[in-house]
């Protein structure tokens, strides 16, 4: 290494080197001589023919614009552009003709460039071949007339090839710096405006054609296609190099670009601009691969403002195709194409995780009804992903006119109920377990983009599942659910739910479900058909008491959503049911063969046509159950036919009666029955709160240590059996108040005696009952064979008038007759 260097310090130090590097020094310098006598001559030379060259560039400009050309003075930059002569056009303005009417300069520049072909200019001739503009202003105006101030530039007649010469003026190189370019186009409301930082070209001609590749770097005041809408990249930076081509033919410019940024993302964008008379078709296709947000910020405004409300995680993969005319009102065509892969989706409803799907944007759905808000749409293809982890996979979507969009298609899902969980925020319900399918086309508004009034046609298959239905505290296992959705009706089936000791099979129809279920819930009518094994009354009545209550709390009003509006249709429905039960209890009473119409209305429930069999006999009735604070309010109209009236009254804990008790008679009971009564939370009877009438017959009976009866027998009859009685007529009618009874032709034939009863009878304190007693020994009237002779018989011989009195709650008989 060290001998190297010493050989080039040896040669370098020789004078052969010395020789050679002194002539090529003197060849240096004869060329910078050279070049400075060759500067200094072209300066003598502009001076002598400042005049002369100032008015061959007027001419030159002249020849090719129809308006004002205005130069404030001319100078010559020396050794700037050799071997070009380079001149320097100071406050430089261009004017149509038109300029006084719509006041906007076509060019006004603090300084331009110009850079002449030496030989040209020494043979008279003016060739630029570079302009350079510095310090500009550019307004390219369009009005609605379709006059420009651009037309100021005559058109270029074109010369035999014969007629062409080599001298012809082209410029073969543009630059600009710190230029401000408008294109105001009021036929089509469009407006770009740029803040070039820089721009530079160099043209290669090929005839009339040329081409050329423009570096730009330029801040984007307004890109927009159409103003009403907003501009797209909007005060975004925009820096790369354009391959630009002309084709003189087809007077038409093409554009490509390769990883063009804009802002801080890179683009591939493939363009072409018709330039002939009355053609004005223009079309820009973009690529990318950007972030959500990035590409929602590069949009026009009423784009982005929807796009904003949306966002994915990841960077997606898009295509922008832009096609349009720039002499045409209107927005250009646009269709956005993108690809999402394993991807998270938020929307104002949520968040989509896991999504895969192709997503296309059209403002121009329909072809015939024009580039507009209410002719785009969203189509959205292969769409798979999880919503709050409930799988979801859509073939297609379609979300149209998004003026009023309306969001179509066809969604399939599989997944375990209890993800469902997830979704409810205020958990009105929460699922054990169980397994859904969902196969629905669907139908929805977006409203300020949130989804609502979804409508659905299609089935949905609920199996094994098991629920807390919070509000009514219900709790089901093991239920089966089959749902399919019509456009008529929602038509439910196989439900099968299991309820404590309630064990409940289910179908049933909801017609004009689709509408009523949003609009008014209220006038949806759901017709149950329901089979009951067994059902214990006193638990369903505990549910109404708890929905009640949870119904009747004031509680905030919330957004509506797709959960709290199915509670709120539960809540308001009203409820058909056609019930059979083989058995039913309610307290001590078991019956069999029941069958009712029910009716739920706003949590009153409505009886129609029930009939039970109950303690050797038959029940018919029909009532209603209306919620009243914390109780309810009962009321009924039966007919009991032949009744164990001590097993029915058993069943009834009595009616909450005290001083009797179903052991004190026997018999068949029939009777018709008009009452109210009050039934608090638990289902059961609240004491003395019955009201209404009641007329009865009892037969094959018998009376047991009925005190009252005991009592008077005693006074009266102190020699017969009146703890044993049996009759053969017991019957009478009541009108219910509470714990007091008025009582009317009261009537009891009996083996003891004979006895009418009138007036009130009270369970508590209140007593005023009359009685009349044949003293007669009846032992033997139950012999008699019709009930003409019996009644023949029933008053002979002496008759007591008494009365039966409370005295500070104990009973007193004294003798008299009821007092008027």
């Amino acid at each position: 290494m060290n001998a190297t260097v010493q050989k080039i310090k040896l040669f370098l130090q020789s004078a052969h080197f010395k020789k050679y590097a002194k002539r090529f020094g003197f060849f240096i310098l004869g060329l910078i001589v050279l070049l400075l006598l060759v500067c200094g001559g072209l300066s003598l030379y502009f001076n002598q023919n400042k005049t002369e060259i100032i008015a061959k560039i007027n001419t030159k400009i002249n020849e090719n614009i129809n308006g004002e050309f205005h130069i404030r003075d001319v100078h010559y930059k020396f050794l700037v552009g050799f071997p070009n002569f380079t001149l320097a056009l100071k406050d430089v303005e261009i004017k149509d003709k038109q300029w006084q009417t719509h006041k906007h300069t076509l060019l006004k520049a603090k300084e331009i460039e110009a850079r002449l072909n030496i030989w040209s200019l020494l043979q008279n001739d003016i060739n630029i071949h570079k302009i350079l503009i510095n310090d500009a202003n550019i307004y390219v105006y369009k009005a609605e007339n379709g006059y420009s101030n651009a037309d100021i530039f005559k058109p270029k007649k074109k010369k035999a090839p014969e007629n062409k010469s080599d001298s012809e003026t082209t410029i073969d190189q543009i630059d600009l710096n710190n230029v401000h370019f408008t294109l105001d186009n009021h036929v089509g409301h469009k407006l770009f405006d740029f803040d070039i930082e820089s721009l530079k070209s160099k043209v290669d001609y090929d005839g009339d054609d040329w081409q050329t590749d423009v570096y730009l770097d330029t801040q984007i005041s307004s890109l927009a296609f159409n103003t009403v809408h907003g501009s797209f990249a909007k005060q975004k930076e925009l820096q790369g190099t354009f391959s630009v081509s002309y084709s003189a033919e087809k007077e038409k410019i093409d554009v490509v670009t390769k990883n063009l940024t804009i802002g801080k993302n890179g683009f591939d964008i493939i363009a072409f601009f018709n330039l002939a008379k009355g053609n004005a078709l223009f079309g820009i296709n973009i690529s990318t691969t950007i972030l959500w947000k990035n590409a929602s910020k590069l949009l026009s405004a009423n784009i982005s403002s929807k796009l904003n409300r949306f966002d994915l995680k990841k960077e997606i993969d898009v295509n922008c195709d832009i096609r349009g005319d720039f002499n045409a009102e209107g927005d250009p065509k646009i269709v956005v194409q993108a690809e999402i892969k394993d991807n998270e989706l938020s929307i104002p409803d949520g968040l989509l995780t896991d999504c895969n799907f192709k997503g296309i944007f059209t403002n121009n759905f329909k072809p015939k009804e024009g580039f507009n808000d209410a002719n785009s749409a969203i189509i959205l293809s292969h769409f798979t992903g999880n919503y709050r982890n409930i799988p979801l996979t859509i073939p297609q979507a379609v979300i149209n006119n998004l003026k009023k969009p309306i969001a179509t298609g066809i969604v399939n899902s599989d997944f375990d109920v209890t993800k469902l969980n997830e979704i409810s925020s205020d958990k009105w319900i929460q699922f054990l377990e169980g397994h859904a399918t969902a196969n629905l086309k669907f139908q929805f508004d977006i409203v300020d983009l949130y989804i609502t009034k979804p409508r659905f046609i299609g089935n949905v298959n609920v199996s094994n599942t098991s629920f807390h239905y919070i509000p009514n505290d219900v709790r089901a296992i093991k239920t089966n659910v089959q749902l399919d959705f019509t456009e008529k009706a929602l038509i439910i089936k196989k439900i099968a739910y299991k309820h404590k000791k309630n064990t409940i099979f289910i179908d049933g129809k909801i017609d004009n479900f689709l509408n009523l279920y949003y609009d008014a819930p209220e006038k949806m009518v759901v017709n149950w058909n329901v089979y009951c094994p067994n059902i214990d009354v006193k638990q369903l009545l505990a549910v109404l008491a708890v929905s009640q209550k949870r119904k009747t709390a004031n509680q905030p009003k919330k957004k509506s959503t797709i959960s709290n509006q199915m509670r709120t249709a539960i809540e308001k429905c009203v409820v058909v049911i056609d019930i059979k039960a083989d058995n039913i209890t309610y307290n001590k009473l078991t019956a069999t063969n029941t069958k009712a119409t029910i009716q739920m209305i706003n949590s009153q429930l409505l009886v129609k046509n029930g009939s039970v069999q109950t303690s050797g006999g038959n029940v018919t009735f029909s009532g209603a159950l209306t919620p009243q604070g914390k109780n309810y309010t009962f009321s009924s109209n039966a007919q009991v036919n032949h009744v164990d009236i001590a097993s029915f009254l058993r069943s009834f804990n009595n009616f909450g009666i005290q001083s009797f008790n179903p052991n004190n008679i026997r018999g068949k009971l029939s009777s018709n029955a008009n009452v109210t009564a009050l039934i608090n939370g638990k289902g059961e009877m609240i004491t003395n709160s019955m009201r209404g009438n009641l007329n009865f017959n009892v037969t094959q009976g018998a009376l047991l240590n009925f005190e009252p009866i005991v009592k008077v027998g005693k006074f009266a009859f102190p020699f017969r059996d009146v703890k044993n009685i049996t009759f053969s007529d017991l019957s009478g009618s009541l009108k219910v108040r509470g714990e007091q009874i008025d009582v009317s032709d009261f009537i009891i034939s009996s083996s003891v005696l004979n006895m009418d009863a009138e007036g009130i009878y009270s369970f508590g304190r209140g007593t005023n009952l009359a009685l009349t007693i044949p003293l007669r020994n009846s032992k033997n009237d139950a012999q008699l064979t019709s009930k003409a002779e019996r009644d023949a018989v029933r008053e002979r011989g002496l008759v007591l008038h008494l009365i039966a009195l409370d005295d500070e709650g104990k009973m007193k008989i004294k003798w008299g007759k009821k007092e008027k």
